[in-house]
């Protein structure tokens, strides 16, 4: 990946906060630098319930207002139909495996297959486009998300696509 890579920090609340795993926000860091963006907010009211509905709004970076991309409508912890404005589609459109042994999650967008898999280690995950180049790499001890700059035209399903792969190998069901 490369210095024009899209780096997004996940920034969790603190664990005495009681706050639901589904509420965080989401900063561009730009490398070399200490800037920052607020580019996402993600909030799930519902705190320890398995149902509910997550928000997710995103900063239009050229008027610097909040606009809402979408919602997840949890109807438990491990299925959800996810709202991409007027566009709704299943978790299982989002996560779907080639065949019952398969170690990926495939996903469409914009006419496009991408897939999750799980990286060597069994702890980050890495996206990768129909052609089997890497996309987005997700690193779970420092919570970020690197897109290539290619992706951003269909970061919002690599962002919510990570949530939701990271969300179920946490809840053990990859």
């Amino acid at each position: 990946m490369s210095s024009t890579d899209i780096i997004l920090k996940f920034s969790y609340p603190p664990a005495e906060s009681n706050s639901d795993m589904r509420t965080f926000n989401v900063y561009r860091v730009y490398e070399g630098s200490t800037d920052q963006l607020e580019l996402y907010k993600f909030y799930h009211p519902n705190t320890g319930l398995s149902i509910g509905v997550t928000t997710f709004h995103r900063k239009n970076t050229t008027t610097s207002k909040w606009e809402t991309a979408g919602e997840i409508e949890w109807s438990s912890d491990t299925n959800a139909t996810v709202h991409f404005g007027i566009d709704e589609v299943p978790m299982r459109e989002l996560r779907k495996p080639k065949n019952t042994n398969s170690k990926s999650r495939r996903f469409k967008a914009s006419g496009h297959e991408y897939k999750w898999k799980v990286a060597e280690g069994d702890k980050d995950l890495f996206c990768v486009d129909s052609r089997g180049k890497k996309v987005a790499t997700w690193t779970q001890d420092d919570l970020t998300l690197r897109v290539e700059a290619r992706g951003e035209g269909v970061l919002d399903r690599i962002v919510v696509t990570c949530l939701l792969n990271s969300w179920m190998k946490g809840q053990g069901m990859w």
